[in-house]
């Protein structure tokens, strides 16, 4: 039973960081309503698979797959090609399609090739600390606007949104910090149920509604046609995957850091299974037209948060949310799941990874080194946030994609100038 409860916990935060991409990539591909259930659908689908494959082949860590963030900023650039390079937005998802594929031979390559196996000694704890902080100040902004219920650009606070938010807050600060070990360890399960029953009756919550009578619905395969050969594609998979084995090591790393320092727990080095994983997780986003997924660092926070650290209600999650995409009726339920509640229960597990950081940048030997490189690292990292993704439409379609994910291109500067800073050192 505990494993049931603990598995439950999982689903609903594997749905609840997932969910955002797909509707999201939905909107500016202008899919309808049942178009946009079933990319939903598929995308969901595998980020349950994926995970799984994580756990018995890959990392077998508990850290769960979602929607990368950096396909999801190509899928964005390649709309706006629809008309332009590709002549509809079937023909663009289709070399997106594609690009999945490729993008999974290579993470395989890679892994076998050793190359993965030395880039992660790339990942100091100062580097750990720039992507942390990266992240958390990256992802800082989307909580707070919807935990303030703003929905769109320049749209009003909304009052009754904020004040349950802030309620919400308070409950997950109350489980998560609560003496009996039960209440602890289900404070994200806890939080969230109650905080759905409260915007139910504060009358916050979306109808439930299917686009479908069928009980069970599998996902469709080559939903938008066969794999096709792009060459402009494969340079942006290239890239791509170098970035998200950047990602994948960081998420496995901060892993590693919480199990060793705060459960005294050591982890066999898997990043190799690992990286052989996300290529056949990317394999199979192409086969189901859906997003690349990656191992999501925020996973850490929700360890360290509710003391999970068994595999088995991971895996449990897991099955759970395969099973749900399956049926059109439950899936329409959770996708009514309010998103301030998510929001809220997210921000308050995203602080524990803020104590993570500082933890890790702390082990520098080095500790002027350490503040110099990560200075430069979050400045700039940061700095590209405020970019306008507009500004840099112009641009070669690599150099528009790295240049607008500051987490990965202030990670990357930070590893730069560390590597600089180590072999000017050694002379």
């Amino acid at each position: 039973m505990k494993n049931m409860f603990g598995g439950l916990q999982w689903a609903i935060f594997l749905i609840a960081s997932s969910i955002a991409a797909p509707i999201a990539i939905a909107q500016v591909f202008g899919m309808d309503m049942t178009e946009t259930a079933l990319f939903i659908q598929r995308t969901i689908f595998i980020v349950g698979i994926a995970s799984m494959i994580q756990a018995f082949i890959g990392h077998r860590l508990p850290i769960n797959e979602g929607a990368a963030g950096l396909w999801w900023g190509v899928f964005v650039v390649y709309a706006g090609m629809v008309g332009v390079m590709y002549p509809s937005a079937e023909n663009s998802l289709q070399a997106l399609q594609s690009g999945m594929i490729y993008s999974g031979v290579l993470f395989i390559l890679l892994a076998l090739l050793g190359v993965v196996s030395k880039m992660k000694k790339l990942f100091t704890p100062v580097i750990t600390f720039t992507y942390l902080m990266l992240l958390i100040l990256q992802l800082s902004g989307t909580f707070i606007k919807g935990m303030f219920g703003i929905e769109a650009q320049g749209a009003p606070i909304d009052g009754t949104v904020l004040l349950g938010s802030i309620i919400v807050v308070f409950i997950a600060l109350y489980t998560l910090n609560h003496r009996v070990k039960w209440v602890s360890r289900y404070s994200v399960l806890l939080s969230i149920g109650s905080g759905w029953l409260m915007f139910l009756m504060l009358g916050k919550t979306q109808k439930v509604s299917s686009n479908t009578s069928q009980l069970i619905e599998l996902p469709g395969m080559l939903v938008y046609g066969m794999p096709v050969w792009d060459t402009g594609m494969l340079v942006t998979a290239v890239f791509i995957t170098l970035l998200l084995i950047a990602n994948m090591m960081a998420s496995i790393r901060v892993m590693e850091s919480l199990f060793k320092n705060t459960f005294t727990m050591d982890v066999p080095d898997r990043v190799k299974q690992g990286s052989i994983a996300s290529g056949i997780n990317h394999l199979l986003s192409g086969l189901f037209s859906s997003i690349g997924p990656v191992p999501i660092s925020g996973a850490a926070g929700f360890v360290g948060a509710t003391k999970m650290v068994s595999i088995k209600p991971f895996v449990i999650g897991s099955a759970i949310v395969i099973a749900i995409t399956l049926s059109p009726d439950i899936m329409a339920l959770f996708a009514a799941l309010p998103a301030p509640v998510a929001y809220a229960v997210t921000f308050v597990i995203f602080t524990k990874m803020v104590e993570m950081a500082f933890k890790e940048l702390s082990k520098e030997s080095d500790q002027n080194q350490a503040y110099r490189v990560s200075a430069f690292g979050l400045m700039i990292g940061v700095g590209l946030m405020f970019v306008p993704t507009e500004s840099l439409s112009e641009l070669p379609i690599i150099v528009a994609t790295i240049l607008s994910n500051g987490l990965i291109t202030g990670t990357i500067i930070a590893i730069a100038i560390e590597q600089f800073l180590l072999w000017k050192k050694c002379r």
